[in-house]
């Protein structure tokens, strides 16, 4: 199952809600989210900095990816990004195809 790093900031309305709902209980709401689309929740942290959260997050396909990320971006409380993980073993593989690339100038 594809694995998709999931970088989240709240909006001050988010922020908001999250210090009424507290940490656990989005946590929570994210894990039954991503169930409900036949996935599984690995990891959420929240984090200083540029994000708020960061999370990984399995699930079937780019479609069910595409629709968590709908949901979150159209409820407005969070602005969310989601990056396709990828294995070393198909790092392995993609170097092994060889496509040929010439740079500029060479």
């Amino acid at each position: 199952m594809p694995k998709y790093l999931v970088l989240a900031s709240y909006t001050s309305e988010g922020a908001a809600g999250l210090l009424k709902e507290g940490g656990s209980s989005r946590r929570e709401t994210v894990d039954r989210m991503v169930s409900g689309m036949g996935g599984t929740l690995e990891a959420l942290y929240y984090a200083f900095g540029e994000h708020d959260v960061v999370g990984i997050v399995d699930v079937p396909d780019d479609a069910s990816a595409a629709a968590l990320s709908l949901a979150v971006g159209a409820a407005g409380a969070v602005e969310m990004s989601l990056t396709v993980l990828i294995t070393p073993e198909t790092i392995d593989a993609a170097a092994e195809k060889g496509a040929g690339y010439r740079p500029p100038g060479a």
